[in-house]
């Protein structure tokens, strides 16, 4: 009985113990704890951590990240009065030092016009519930009733129209700010925190933004970033991002998003109920992402797609013998012979990254994406084109390589080739002539096309298409950019192919083998797949693995590349199995192919002699005019250079160029980028270390 007593009597002191401890704290001191509360609403803010930045192969910085000021606002309990007064007060200041606050009420104020169609107007009209044919200043006073704003000066209230309507479009919470201007100047910044105290729920927050230094120049390479997508936020939110982070959408941007995207951080700061930041209770840095350093040298990359433009608009304009005004667009890829890595990859027309940052406006989306020159399409590894007779060297490698023809033998050229759909020699066509008795060498001086509807004939389909399978042609040359195209190779197998998707039966004809071995039927490649096919040849047929990337590089300076990198980089472009190493071509048929290819550019008659008849260099090309399916047909040229001792190799295409010869000027330009031979061609500078790109 005592000890049930003795516990009764214990469970009695600790109760009104506890109703002490609750009297004290919500009656005694009740509006002290209140106030200490309200003085300590914690509010965790994300800290975005820098993207790691893009380098060339030199370490000339591409893509880096600087630090942009952003201003937000949380809800906070006040007064809307109050509210349109703080936003007033945050207008004038971003307007006094040239910002701009964000503005997508449908209606231009300066003009005092609707900015959407007639229709959308209406329907926006109708779904506030006002008559269709209210007027823009009706819209005004509705909008004006509707947020409770006193002002009556008319230029006050359309900024606060233009705010309120953003926080109401966008929503906002405690703790979900809304945003209300981007990349504002410090002196702003300075002058939002001055005024931090009649700017109620107002933050600056600092944030980096992607700058691409060199403007157009290598867009098609790097890409750009844009806000995530709701899908894109779907997939990705459960590895740590935020519906308002920025990613990776195209070009190496998206191909190494994992490895640029960098630790975002947390600052969990003290905010009394209007939302003034009274202390900083805890920090935990960003982390900047590794960077990334290409194989691309940009003084060789600007100058590409310098001399491509050029070149487009001179066979544009007719500055040649001809004018064919459908050429609007081209492609340019150089190779590095002995390690396959790209120093340049140039696409025209271009476009400029820096537009996407911030999330494109809707005109400027149209602009691009509705140009039916396609300014965003990478030519380079996208575009497929019929490599026309810039395919002729490795037909004359499968012939020989099969025993179908020797390096020696001569076939005479009769003008029409008598077997299959009869097809005639360009000679023949032009000027009812004929190139006589030629061998390999001469065929390809020539580009005899009957030359090689012979030896198409003899070797057949099957040995053609397994020499261009073993060169890379008709397969993803593995460039570690994401849309890389695989183009098609005439064959048999693609023959059936199509019968399997549409079902309808083909048989392969002779016809299609003839065509086939002067680079038509269902050719069609890419020019890196052009390039990397000449860098092979180039090489002694000796292949090597293609790669624009030369590192990942750690904030701490440490290499990242290896299998891990490699697992996740193949995975996201796809990339196809290549066959490397020695493709065990003989001496002879690579003597017999590089001496026609030098005859091309170095000797009277060949077809590209006229533009490196004086080139301090010996260069092995090969021109090409390809059949389009509309318009003027393409134009090709692929080389590669010194002649004795390969460098580089090149592949050019312009597109409805009308003839090959158009575009070995280019090739040349670029070759005296290349080997110096340009009045304002810097010394290079040597590779500079790992530590060397993270300090800078």
């Amino acid at each position: 009985m005592r000890r049930y007593d003795f516990l009764m009597a214990f469970v009695c002191i600790v109760g009104i113990i506890y109703i002490y401890r609750l009297f004290n704290m919500q009656v005694v001191n009740g509006a002290n704890y209140r106030e200490q509360s309200e003085k300590r609403l914690v509010r965790e803010i994300k800290t975005i951590a820098p993207r790691g930045n893009i380098y060339d192969r030199y370490g000339k910085l591409m893509v880096s990240s600087e630090t942009s000021y952003n201003v937000q606002l949380y809800y906070t309990k006040i007064e809307k009065e109050v509210l349109n007064e703080n936003l007033l007060l945050l207008a004038n200041i971003l307007e006094r030092n040239g910002d701009s606050y964000y503005n997508n009420f449908p209606i231009n104020f300066e003009e005092m016009v609707f900015k959407n169609s007639e229709d959308s107007a209406k329907s926006w009209k109708k779904s506030l519930k006002l008559d269709e044919d209210t007027n823009v200043e009706g819209v005004i006073e509705y909008y004006k009733n509707k947020y409770k704003i006193n002002q009556t000066n008319m230029n006050d209230v359309k900024k606060i129209i233009a705010l309120r309507y953003e926080i109401e479009t966008n929503g906002y919470s405690s703790y979900r700010p809304v945003t209300l201007a981007k990349n504002i100047s410090k002196t702003s910044m300075l002058q939002i925190e001055e005024q931090s105290n009649h700017l109620a729920g107002m933050n600056v927050v600092t944030q980096p933004i992607r700058k691409y230094l060199a403007g157009n120049v290598g867009a098609h390479i790097v890409g750009y970033v844009g806000p995530i997508s709701s899908d894109e936020y779907e997939s990705k939110k459960e590895l740590g991002y935020m519906q308002n982070d920025t990613i990776g959408k195209t070009g190496i941007e998206a191909t190494f998003e994992d490895f640029l995207r960098g630790e975002n951080g947390t600052k969990r700061v003290e905010m009394d109920s209007t939302g003034i930041i009274a202390d900083e209770v805890e920090t935990v840095d960003s982390i900047m992402g590794n960077s990334v350093v290409l194989t691309i040298d940009m003084d060789l990359q600007a100058k590409a797609e310098e001399v491509l433009e050029k070149y487009v608009l001179k066979i544009q304009n007719g500055e040649f013998a001809e004018k064919f005004s459908d050429a609007r667009a081209g492609a340019l890829v150089v190779l590095d012979v002995k390690s396959s890595e790209v120093l340049a990859l140039a696409s025209y027309p271009t476009y400029n990254p820096d537009e996407f940052t911030d999330g494109i406006s809707n005109t400027e989306y149209q602009n691009y994406f509705q140009n039916e020159d396609r300014p965003m399409y990478n030519r380079a590894i996208q575009g497929v084109y019929s490599p026309g007779s810039t395919f002729k060297p490795l037909t004359a490698i499968a012939a020989i390589e099969s025993g179908a023809i020797t390096v020696k033998e001569k076939i005479v050229d009769k003008g029409r080739y008598d077997k299959g759909h009869r097809p005639v020699c360009w000679i023949w066509s032009s000027y009812r002539g004929t190139h006589g008795p030629v061998d390999v060498a001469t065929a390809l001086k020539v580009s005899c096309n009957y030359y090689f509807y012979e030896v198409g004939y003899r070797m057949g389909i099957d040995n053609l298409s397994k020499y261009a399978k073993l060169f890379g042609l008709g397969r993803k040359t593995g460039v570690e950019i994401i849309g890389e195209a695989a183009g098609t190779l005439a064959s048999k197998e693609y023959l059936n192919s199509l019968t399997q998707i549409d079902g309808k039966e083909r048989t392969w004809m002779i016809g299609d083998t003839l065509s086939a071995a002067i680079g038509q039927s269902y050719n069609s490649f890419t020019p890196i797949q052009m390039a990397y096919y000449i860098a092979t040849l180039a090489n002694g047929g000796v292949k090597g693995e293609l790669s624009i990337l030369k590192d990942v590089i750690s904030v701490e300076g440490e290499s990242q590349s290896g299998d891990y990198v490699d697992s996740i980089i193949d995975k996201k472009i796809a990339k196809e199995k290549q066959e490397y190493g020695n493709l065990n071509i003989s001496k002879d048929t690579l003597n017999a192919v590089f001496e026609g290819m030098r005859s091309v550019t170095g000797e009277t008659g060949g077809t590209a002699y006229s533009t490196f008849a004086s080139f301090p260099i010996e260069v092995a090309g090969k021109t090409g005019t390809a059949t389009a399916s509309t318009g003027s047909a393409n134009a090709w040229f692929v080389g590669f250079a010194p002649y004795d001792n390969p460098e580089i190799a090149v592949a050019c295409v312009i597109e409805h160029g009308g003839h090959g010869g158009y575009t070995a000027p280019v090739v040349k330009e670029v070759m005296e980028e290349y080997f110096g031979y340009n009045n304002d061609v810097d010394e290079k500078m040597t590779m500079k270390s790992i530590n060397d790109l993270i300090v800078e």
